[in-house]
């Protein structure tokens, strides 16, 4: 056999290379495999591997494939610790194990080429990498590498799995696409469990050795990977592995859905903690109750993430109570400041924003409970009626119907719109709008003057809706969803396109002269003359 060459391949494109384009690369693979002696047309096809036509790198992926996979079947590829080629040579091999030595080197070295691939510009060679190095992983979990008691460990390609992941986790390549296409593999039980632990060791490190600055790129890449991770909520589901263990299947981590729950609740955890982009708040947060809770082993721990979300601002605020709403609800989470935060979300931009009927939504279930505190309710309804003083007509359509509702849930709330006073009482009102704390606001001591004051607000139905507090409320509550998604556009069509009064009939008799109509009675007491 010819000794090992140093490099796998020329950098530079020679004539003899481009002809070589041309060879069938089947045929290659066939010779390898039926004779050893043509071993050393595996360079070819590395070459080929890099090579800068998408198709010959495609077709190079595909021959290797084919190629290493056939030689980890047969275990032609040498198994344990790899010595060196230059130690192979000199020391004392048998052929069939310098062979070996010399095809395990040109695996490997195939295995970094693909890697690199996973960073290619073209979308087609880093698809054609992906699912070259996932078959290599196939095969390499039924034919370990690894010279080891088999009946004693659990057999899975790990280092190969960790590899491809962090060439998935790009921190200057949008590998969205790539990511999309890596979907059908998380389907398996085994490769899902590793991936996972994959992703929190390089979250770890890659932040850690940012000193957690925002990476958004990186951090996107990491959160479409994960995002995409789904865990079946049965362990009897547990049926789609890509390596099927032959002894202690079923004590096998991977197998197991409490360990599935443990290392997502980990993984999860683990990229949370780190500052993220402003945008990737938001997607989080809106996937959180449904994707991510349901699989956490202690939901609770995500506290955490969720005051920090809050503190970011807007939507994200909302968004971030949402999710100490459900687990308070749902898990039994002791959260005293919750009601405060959403109080101080109360401020006049909120009838502006886009989220603002998402906002009232929430806010009406974070509302809805009948053994919430009186004086929170009062200072809820007393702060959305002092807002409303300056809210557009569209908020206000909102607003009024949901102090009444707070007031129909809670009847100790009466109070607020019948305060009589003394002559001698200063006229002052004790709501203390700046506090922050609406057990502190003083709210019960007011009352619901603002709603008074509407009443001669200039658009009609923002009169007729606040004129409704100067009657006793109904029981039934208010329907305020209809109302949520106004526009001043539609409010404005609704208001010119009312139907016209349709004509009144009236009975009379047609005048046919001056001072004479049917019955002639006014010619019976008036004259012209």
């Amino acid at each position: 056999m010819a000794p090992a060459k140093k490099r796998n391949v020329s950098s530079g494109k020679t004539e003899e290379s481009v002809k070589r384009a041309k060879i069938n690369m089947n045929s290659k693979v066939e010779s390898i495999l039926e004779s050893k002696k043509h071993a050393n047309n595996v360079f070819d096809i590395l070459e080929f591997l890099q090579s800068e036509k998408e198709k010959d790198v495609v077709s190079a992926a595909n021959a290797c494939s084919k190629l290493f996979c056939s030689l980890l079947e047969r275990k032609d590829l040498f198994m344990g610790k790899l010595p060196g080629e230059e130690e192979a040579l000199s020391g004392g091999y048998s052929a069939e194990e310098k062979y070996s030595i010399f095809m395990r080197h040109r695996y490997n070295s195939c295995v970094e080429m693909l890697l690199e691939h996973l960073s290619h510009k073209i979308h087609g060679v880093k698809e054609g990498a992906l699912c070259c190095l996932m078959k290599f992983a196939a095969v390499e979990g039924q034919h370990p590498l690894e010279d080891l008691d088999w009946s004693e460990h659990y057999s899975f390609p790990r280092e190969l799995i960790q590899a491809v992941v962090d060439g998935l986790l790009s921190k200057t390549t949008d590998n969205s696409l790539l990511i999309s296409r890596f979907q059908e593999f998380l389907e398996m039980e085994d490769v899902r469990y590793y991936v996972m632990s994959s992703i929190r060791e390089n979250v770890g490190k890659v932040m850690d050795k940012n000193k957690g600055a925002v990476a958004p790129i990186y951090q996107n890449n990491v959160f479409t990977l994960i995002s995409n991770i789904i865990i079946p909520s049965q362990e009897s589901e547990f049926t789609n592995f890509m390596v099927k263990q032959e002894a202690k299947h079923d004590d096998w981590k991977a197998a197991k859905l409490g360990e599935h729950k443990r290392v997502f609740e980990r993984m999860w955890l683990g990229f949370l903690k780190y500052k993220l982009p402003s945008n990737m708040y938001k997607k989080v947060l809106v996937i959180l109750h449904d994707s991510i809770l349901p699989h956490m082993s202690k939901p609770t721990l995500m506290i955490d993430f969720l005051t920090a979300a809050y503190e970011v601002g807007g939507a994200i605020s909302l968004l971030a109570l949402n999710g100490l709403f459900v687990l308070i609800h749902q898990h039994n989470l002791d959260y005293p400041d919750f009601y405060k935060k959403l109080y101080n979300l109360l401020e006049p931009s909120v009838f502006h924003v886009k989220y603002r009927a998402r906002f009232f939504h929430l806010a009406n279930l974070f509302l809805s409970s009948s053994h919430l505190p009186v004086y929170l309710v009062a200072a809820f309804a007393k702060r959305l009626a002092r807002l409303a003083l300056t809210a557009p007509p569209t908020a206000l359509l909102i607003v009024l119907p949901f102090i009444y509702n707070l007031i129909r849930r809670h009847p100790s709330c009466r109070v607020l719109i019948h305060k009589p006073s003394a002559e001698d009482e200063p006229l002052e009102d004790p709501y203390i709008m700046d506090e922050e704390d609406p057990a502190q606001c003083r709210a019960l001591e007011s009352s619901l003057w603002e709603i008074k004051t509407l009443q001669k607000h200039f658009h009609p139905d923002v009169s007729k809706a606040a004129i409704l507090i100067n009657t006793p409320l109904s029981e039934q509550e208010d329907d305020i969803s209809e109302v949520l998604e106004i526009t001043t556009y539609e409010l404005m069509e609704r208001d010119l396109n009312q139907t016209k009064t349709k004509s009144i009939p009236l009975e009379f008799e047609t005048a046919t002269q001056l001072l004479k109509v049917g019955g002639d009675v006014l010619g019976q007491h008036f004259c012209l003359d």
